[in-house]
């Protein structure tokens, strides 16, 4: 209704280029990813590929995230990189996700403190359906990531309709 986000069958959400109206950008850029991110979904690094394409339809999401123990980000896994692994033509039983799975460091990542504003550019710059919300954690000179969340386009049209309705 703002006419901000398009709909196409297939497609998904995109931006429709229009300004802003009757929203107030700074609105976007107080909110916090903390306030409105969703629970994260998650498969273990040594799942097998099968194990994710369930996973993948029983929560209904575009993206899984591979963990190591203790929720450490290893990777993520979208439907593309699935469908791709479905139609190798190898046993999918078998094939363990770490195999097809985008690896750290090459995934965009949010935080509970960024802005929603922030982590939506983020989304759209980087043209993917979810980012992982993450807590850093320094060991030595290395930092390992723990996924505490899932920032989704779902979540920015959550939060227009929160505050329209408001």
């Amino acid at each position: 209704m703002s006419n901000l986000i398009g709909a196409k069958p297939k497609v998904g959400y995109y931006f429709t280029g229009q300004e802003l109206q009757k929203l107030n950008m700074m609105t976007f850029d107080t909110i916090l990813v903390a306030n409105t991110h969703s629970l994260p979904i998650v498969v273990k690094e040594h799942s097998s590929v099968y194990d994710a394409i369930v996973t993948l339809f029983i929560e209904d999401v575009g993206t899984i995230f591979v963990v190591s123990e203790g929720n450490i980000l290893e990777g993520a896994i979208s439907r593309k990189d699935l469908l791709k692994a479905a139609m190798g033509g190898k046993n999918n039983n078998e094939l363990p996700v770490n195999i097809i799975m985008t690896r750290m460091p090459n995934i965009i990542l949010t935080t509970p403190e960024e802005s929603v504003l922030s982590a939506a550019q983020k989304l759209l710059s980087h043209q993917v359906d979810a980012l992982p919300v993450v807590n850093a954690i320094k060991e030595g000179e290395k930092t390992k990531y723990k996924v505490v969340g899932r920032f989704t386009k779902t979540n920015i049209t959550r939060l227009f309709v929160q505050l329209a309705e408001n």
